[in-house]
């Protein structure tokens, strides 16, 4: 996710454990987990609305340019003219 290997992973705990302390470590470890957890869930929420309103916007197009409408289905033909009209 941030193209981060190994190295640098060890370097950002051990610095992490200098500056905030062991006893500290834990909670901060939860509260940035949870804090990821929210973010990832409200871009994927904003992507599945914005979808959704892609989807809408595109039926109601088709809809209304490229097939008729149910309603327009629905109407009767008029009535034939006699043939000795």
């Amino acid at each position: 996710m941030f193209n981060i290997g190994p190295t640098e992973l060890i370097v950002i705990l051990v610095l992490a454990l200098i500056v905030f302390g062991p006893s500290r470590l834990p909670e901060i470890g939860r509260t940035v987990g949870k804090s990821l957890r929210e973010v990832r869930r409200a871009g994927m929420d904003l992507r599945d609305q914005f979808e959704t309103d892609l989807d809408d916007d595109s039926f109601a197009r088709k809809g209304s340019a490229g097939e008729p409408k149910a309603e327009k289905e629905q109407r009767p033909e008029p009535p034939a003219p006699a043939p000795g009209d």
